[in-house]
C-alpha cells in the first residue's frame, strides 16, 4: 500500500516519521500532526522529501490553558496532598500547619504568551492575578490592556517576582533547558514552576536539587523527560512536586477537534489547496 499512502495523521508522536519511512513513501503529501508542538519532527528533512507540515495549533489551546490552571491551583493548595491525607485509614483530623499558598492577587509569570500563554492569562485575569509575560515579541498594547499582562523583556526580571512561572514556550535549540540552575535561582524561594511545554524546556536535575534544597517552593509538571519517568526518578518520590501524565490536551471534545482540524488540514493538501495551520522548516 505504501505507492496509495498520500497523508499521514500523526497521534502521539506515531508512527515515528524517519528517513527510511519517507523514502518508503514516494506519494506522500503531506504529515497531520495532533498538537501544535513539532518537536517530535525534524521539519527540514520532511520538507526535503517535498512533504508539507501542519499542526493543530487552534484545537488544544484552550484545553491546554485549563490544564495549566488547574496545575497552579493544585499545587498551590496541596490538593494531592490533601487528598491522599483525606483519604488515608488513620486520618482523625487535619493538621492545623496544612497551608497552601494564596492564588488571588499572586503574580503570575508566563514565559511564552502565545495562543496557550494568553488563553492562560485570560483564566489568571479572572482570579484577579497581577500578569507578567515574557516572549519573543511583544503583544499589542490592547491585547495587554485586556488582561492586565505587563512585558518583561528581560526573562530575568519575570522571574525575580513572579510567585507562580508559568512554562508555554515551544521546544527548540533556543528553549532546551531554558529554565536551569540560574533561572530557579533568580526566582523566589515561595515560588512555583509549572510546566505544560515540553520537558526539555526544564533542566530536570537543577529541579530536583532546586525542590530538595528549597531554592523554589514547588513544581507542577504536565510534561518530563522521558514520558513517563523512570519509577526510581527522585522527582517521583518529592512531596513538593506534582506530576500529570501529559493530560494538557485530554479532553473528549478537545481530542475530536483535534482530529478535524488534522483532517482539514489534509483535505487542503491532497486538494492542492492553502493547508489553514501550514507548518513551515525555519
Amino acid at each position: 500500500l505504501s505507492k496509495k499512502v498520500q497523508a499521514i495523521y500523526l497521534w502521539w508522536h506515531k508512527p515515528v516519521i524517519d528517513q527510511e519511512l519517507l523514502q518508503s513513501l514516494p506519494n506522500l503529501k503531506v504529515i497531520a500532526n495532533s498538537g501544535v508542538g513539532m518537536d517530535h519532527l525534524d521539519l527540514k528533512l520532511v520538507a526535503t522529501f517535498g512533504v508539507k507540515m501542519a499542526n493543530a495549533p487552534h484545537a488544544v489551546s484552550s484545553s491546554t490553558a485549563d490544564t495549566g490552571m488547574a496545575l497552579l491551583l493544585a499545587s498551590a493548595r496541596r490538593l494531592v496532598e490533601g487528598c491522599h491525607v483525606a483519604v488515608s485509614p488513620g486520618m482523625e483530623y487535619y493538621e492545623a500547619d496544612f497551608l497552601g499558598v494564596k492564588v488571588t492577587r499572586a503574580t503570575l509569570g508566563i514565559i511564552g504568551m502565545g495562543s496557550i500563554g494568553y488563553k492562560i492569562a485570560l483564566r489568571a485575569r479572572a482570579f484577579e492575578m497581577n500578569i507578567l509575560y515574557h516572549n519573543r515579541t511583544r503583544r499589542k498594547e490592547h491585547e495587554e490592556q485586556l488582561v492586565g499582562a505587563i512585558y518583561c523583556e528581560k526573562i530575568d526580571s519575570l522571574l525575580q517576582q513572579s510567585d507562580f512561572v508559568m512554562v508555554v514556550v515551544s521546544l527548540t535549540p533556543q528553549t532546551h533547558k531554558l529554565i536551569g540552575k540560574r533561572e530557579m535561582e533568580l526566582m523566589k524561594p515561595t515560588a512555583t514552576l509549572i510546566n505544560i511545554s515540553r520537558g526539555a524546556v526544564v533542566d530536570q536535575e537543577a529541579l530536583v536539587r532546586a525542590l530538595q534544597a528549597g531554592v523554589i517552593r514547588a513544581a507542577a509538571l504536565d510534561v518530563t523527560y522521558p514520558e513517563p519517568l523512570p519509577r526510581d526518578h527522585p522527582l517521583l518520590k518529592l512531596k513538593n512536586v506534582i506530576i500529570t501524565p501529559h493530560l494538557g490536551i485530554k479532553t473528549e471534545k478537545t481530542t475530536r477537534m483535534i482530529t478535524e482540524e488534522a483532517v482539514e488540514n489534509i483535505l487542503a493538501a491532497l486538494n492542492g489547496l492553502p493547508i489553514p495551520s501550514e507548518v513551515l522548516p525555519s
